[in-house]
């Protein structure tokens, strides 16, 4: 009978569907001599045709892939059990000895192509690959290596510092993600407490926290002004190859949000204290129902959740359902909470396998559905462009590979009755439309956040915290800290992506515009709405970010033009399903 364990280590390499004709089938990576002759055997080969390179690519395709299946399978293995110190010491060796190694090793075949006069009579087919190949060249830079290296200890350090967080709850320990499922408690009083104790133990690593941040604020700027950048924003947006949008666009969808979004937000917020039956709104009264209901437990263990997301899976889509039964039955989702399981959720890439792996922390929350149904959306990304022979263009942007993962959230809401009954359902669509909103305010609040944190690179803690709160004021539903100003002036150490991939998060606000898009087509066709989904996923990154929406029916936009009637068909949805649930 299929389980939900992990079984990530059991799955052996190479794979019969792919095998490797580059590669010893036999080979392992036991340290970087493992690698280092196919590195000198792409670097040294001769290139005296285009068919030359089309081979020496799909070669160097090979290897990337395996490289980054076997940091991915190390990096799963440490999430998994950030206690297990043998886990720890192999993905830090990755880290130390191998990446450094694997990153200028890359940098000079990226130089070999640049350089090479065959590559201009490469097909279409690889302008993005060609353009990406010259970004990397132009940015890469030898001292830098040693210095992300250190940041990766760094990011690692952080992993530690809440992976070990748990507090008391009536005689027993749990961890943070289960302390936080009873912010939906309809006590209002347990609720204070729970928020009490996690805002005290999370303020206990405030300092350690603080020195991990601003040693990496140091080290980013240095990175930064090595590649000859004024600072370490600009610096990401190469990076990150972001060609298609500029800071100031950034700006505009700050400006957007607050005068669009925020209101919506603010007027939910309105109808949940009138509906609590409070002169204030505290922090702790933001996750729970608003009507004093009990918070919805829709699965009762990780076995549930996967039974009931594989029915909706299959409803949305045939063949999305059968992809995640696949998934379930190799062993490719770690989904439940524990001790020493580091924070968050995510989708991992087995690049070799050509297959995707889902970690999260259920906990029998309505989050935990969305989590997976959000992760799901990603696995099947993966899946959609497993054919394609380029190892690089198996990885969307990630403005498009957000879109996959938020759009797959929404496309299931009307099959949220595998969890729910029907008022349940409206009370559950209700809340994720009023907490989709949110998101977009948080993401402004994150954003806005790093751009002038990065901006300002000699800040001080004061300043930075003060920014913090002026941003807080502006994007926030109006919740009163009063007595709880620490937790709320220190809320961003929680959002992992602040400290672990800096920059990553606009991604998600420009997604979320773009899934709404998707959701908007899907209310009035259904099937196009989806057919044009799977198109859009089926292509990788193998198109422009703008190319990509147009293939999935929506456009990049985050204007005020194209948010302000996004937002009135949100809130009319709301509205609708309040309706339906207090029947």
């Amino acid at each position: 009978m299929a389980t939900t364990e992990n079984r990530v280590a059991e799955l052996t390499r190479p794979s019969i569907e792919y095998p490797r004709r580059f590669l010893a089938a036999g080979l392992s990576l036991a340290n970087w001599t493992d690698v280092a002759g196919y590195y000198a055997d792409l670097e040294g080969r001769s290139l005296n045709s285009t068919a030359d390179v089309e081979n020496w690519l799909a070669d160097a395709s090979e290897l990337g892939a395996f490289l980054s299946e076997d940091s991915s399978r190390r990096y799963i293995a440490m999430t998994c059990a950030t206690e297990d110190e043998a886990a720890e010491r192999a993905y830090m060796q990755f880290v130390e000895e191998i990446s450094p190694r694997m990153k200028e090793a890359q940098d000079r075949l990226n130089r070999k192509l640049v350089a090479c006069p065959w590559a201009s009579g490469l097909s279409a087919k690889y302008e993005v690959y060609l353009r990406s190949c010259r970004n990397s060249v132009e940015l890469f830079r030898e001292e830098n290596v040693a210095i992300e290296i250190e940041l990766d200890r760094l990011s690692q350090q952080y992993q530690k510092l809440f992976g070990a967080m748990t507090v008391q709850w009536q005689g027993t320990e749990i961890t943070i993600p289960r302390a936080m499922a009873l912010l939906e408690e309809p006590d209002r009083a347990v609720r204070e407490q729970v928020y009490t104790l996690v805002a005290e133990r999370r303020l206990k690593d405030c300092d350690a926290l603080e020195d991990i941040f601003d040693e990496m604020v140091r080290k980013r700027h240095q990175i930064a002004q090595n590649a000859g950048f004024e600072n370490f924003r600009d610096y990401m947006f190469r990076v990150y190859e972001r060609f298609d949008y500029t800071p100031e666009d950034c700006a505009a969808y700050h400006t957007a949000v607050a005068t669009l979004v925020v209101p919506v937000l603010r007027e939910a917020a309105q109808y949940r204290k009138r509906a609590l039956g409070v002169d204030t709104l505290r922090p702790w009264d933001m996750e729970c129902d608003p009507f004093g209901r009990a918070p919805l437990h829709p699965f009762s263990g990780a076995e549930d959740l996967v039974a009931s997301s594989s029915r909706i899976f299959h409803r949305v889509d045939a063949e999305l359902g059968e992809q995640f039964d696949r998934m379930r039955d190799l062993g490719l989702l770690d989904l439940s909470s524990r001790k020493g399981k580091a924070p968050g959720g995510y989708q991992s890439d087995l690049a070799e396998l050509r297959l995707p792996f889902i970690f999260m922390n259920a906990v029998g929350t309505n989050d935990d559905v969305f989590t997976l149904l959000h992760e799901g959306g990603h696995a099947f990304h993966a899946f959609a462009v497993r054919d394609e022979a380029l190892h690089a263009y198996r990885h969307a942007p990630m403005e498009f590979s957000e879109v996959a993962s938020m759009s797959m959230e929404l496309l299931a809401m009307p099959m949220l009755d595998e969890f729910f009954g029907s008022e349940d359902q409206a009370r559950t669509i209700r809340t994720e439309l009023e907490g989709k909103i949110a998101l977009l305010a948080w993401i402004a609040t994150i954003d806005a956040f790093q751009h002038w944190i990065y901006t300002h690179p000699e800040h001080s803690r004061e300043q930075r915290k003060e920014h913090w709160r002026g941003l807080v004021t502006k994007f926030g539903a109006g919740a009163d800290h009063s007595g709880f100003e620490g937790a709320r002036d220190y809320r961003w150490h929680a959002q992992l992506h602040i400290f672990e991939v800096p920059f990553y998060y606009i991604e998600y606000g420009i997604a979320q515009l773009g899934a709404l898009q998707i959701w908007s087509h899907s209310r009035k066709n259904q099937g196009e709405a989806l057919r044009n989904y799977k198109h859009g996923l089926s292509l990788g990154g193998s198109r422009p970010l703008p190319k990509l929406y147009s293939a999935a029916g929506i456009s990049l936009d985050f204007s005020a033009g194209m948010i302000a009637p996004l937002m009135q068909e949100v809130r009319d949805e709301m509205t609708r399903q309040a309706a339906l649930e207090r029947r």
